[in-house]
């Protein structure tokens, strides 16, 4: 056997078993892949996994706003599609203070991200806390920054009506653009409204 023979020799058996590692993790690939599909449906399908603020069922009303069995405040669609007047007061009010940055209908931008896929982590305190303290998010290929808005009357007079919205954007019950039909304004609700903006 000459020297160049054997160096192909050689060759050919290294490259075999590298071959046959790569073909047994291809045979592995579709069970992987089979099991973060399952979960991920799993993740989707769960309500209260989707949402840590919980079960978005209501269950009380007060003036008009509803909260879920948790305290929570949340959304309520009738079966013809009216929408609770918070969520309504939510839409416009989103729109005029947040859309800016989040984008229409609460899924993002270029530079600030999707609230309506936030919400799937976020709690309500969270929430709350976000808004109010702001949050600095910074890595090396970006630097994201949301001010604070806890002095803001314009946004704290209208958090819970702002979360409401998101909340039933980011659960799917509640389609883009402005709810077409919502229950009207509740009797104390704008008295609060002023005590609130001063």
């Amino acid at each position: 056997m000459t020297a160049r023979a054997g160096r192909r020799s050689i060759a050919r058996s290294d490259r075999a078993p590298f071959h046959n590692k790569t073909a047994e993790r291809e045979d592995r690939m579709p069970a992987r892949l089979g099991a973060a599909i399952a979960a991920s449906l799993l993740l989707l399908l769960s309500p209260t996994l989707a949402d840590p603020s919980g079960d978005p069922a209501a269950v009380s009303s007060t003036d008009g706003e509803y909260s879920d069995k948790q305290g929570n405040p949340t959304f309520h669609i009738d079966k013809d599609g009216t929408v609770d007047w918070y969520t309504s007061v939510g839409y416009i009010r989103y729109t005029a203070n947040c859309m800016q940055c989040h984008g229409p209908d609460g899924l993002g931008s270029t530079f600030a991200p999707s609230l309506v896929d936030a919400l799937q982590n976020l709690s309500y305190s969270q929430f709350l806390d976000t808004v109010t303290n702001g949050k600095k998010n910074v890595s090396a290929s970006q630097d994201l920054v949301m001010p604070a808005f806890g002095v803001n009357p314009n946004v704290m007079c209208y958090i819970d009506a702002i979360f409401i919205y998101l909340r039933a954007r980011s659960d799917g019950a509640l389609g883009r653009g402005q709810p077409a039909k919502n229950a009207p304004k509740p009797a104390g609700y704008s008295a609060t409204e002023d005590a609130c903006m001063g």
